[in-house]
């Protein structure tokens, strides 16, 4: 039997501009919930990508979402940018109301390099949207919530404190510092109903993958199969629901025994 945690709020959701994406997951699955969306995305960033732009992507999204028989709104704004929070968020207002779940997918992952390649651009680009972006928009979220209880913030991470991760030491630097500001957030903002949790969903088949990359990874799965974007959805699902009001604090690794 199939446990549904409906959740009949509103919720915004970063870095959905790809369907085979866990933003785009996450979206569908707090929409079947009963969440109204608010969904952000950023093509400029896809474009560099392997995978590339897929600029329809947005609008079918929120089709999809509103077939669920729920709102939904979206926006295209860069993490980058200083003031990208504060519009977010007075975007969301606006738009549908005050947002009560914030998941913080979007992220900055576009160089392979050694330690000796490394500059201060490089690292003040990935700084930009994994760090700063999701700490200034999670102190935005809290700000702005004004019912006693039932917040939500979750946060995307990469299990990059479980070994080494070569050539990425300015994706592992910034996506661990959200491991560590998930912590001390939850306490900061536990007196104002707000839970604050991380999910780490280990490799996912989010369209990144080759044939080859998959042959590797796939005997580290011993359940058999590669990560999925849904799996990552329904501990997203569980972690902004009422049943998970007492988790908070927490970084899962959801990630299939990887």
């Amino acid at each position: 039997m199939t446990t549904q945690h409906t959740i009949r709020r509103l919720a915004i959701v970063t870095g959905a501009s790809r369907r085979r994406g866990i933003g785009a997951a996450v979206c569908l699955a707090l929409a079947r919930a009963g969440a109204d969306i608010f969904f952000t995305h950023w093509s400029p960033y896809d474009r560099l990508m392997p995978w590339g732009a897929e600029e329809e992507e947005p609008d079918l999204l929120q089709k999809l979402v509103r077939a669920q028989g729920v709102r939904c709104e979206h926006m295209m704004v860069n993490l980058a940018e200083v003031d990208a929070p504060q519009r977010i968020i007075q975007t969301v207002q606006a738009q549908l109301g005050t947002a009560s779940i914030l998941v913080n997918n979007a992220t900055h992952d576009d160089t392979q390099a050694p330690f000796d390649q490394l500059d201060a651009q490089t690292l003040d680009a990935y700084y930009a949207v994994n760090m700063r972006g999701t700490m200034l928009l999670s102190i935005e979220f809290a700000r702005s919530f004004m019912l006693p209880a039932g917040g939500r913030i979750i946060n995307l991470t990469s299990g990059q404190g479980r070994g080494a991760m070569q050539g990425k030491l300015a994706y592992v630097a910034t996506k661990g510092a959200i491991e560590a500001f998930t912590v001390t957030l939850a306490v900061e903002v536990a007196p104002r109903g707000i839970t604050v949790n991380a999910v780490d969903p280990g490799p996912t088949d989010t369209g990144w993958m080759s044939e080859e990359v998959k042959q590797e990874l796939l005997p580290r799965f011993p359940m058999g199969r590669i990560g999925q974007p849904d799996d990552a959805a329904r501990i997203i699902t569980f972690l902004a629901s009422e049943d998970a009001a007492w988790v908070t604090g927490q970084i899962i690794r959801s990630t299939g025994g990887f």
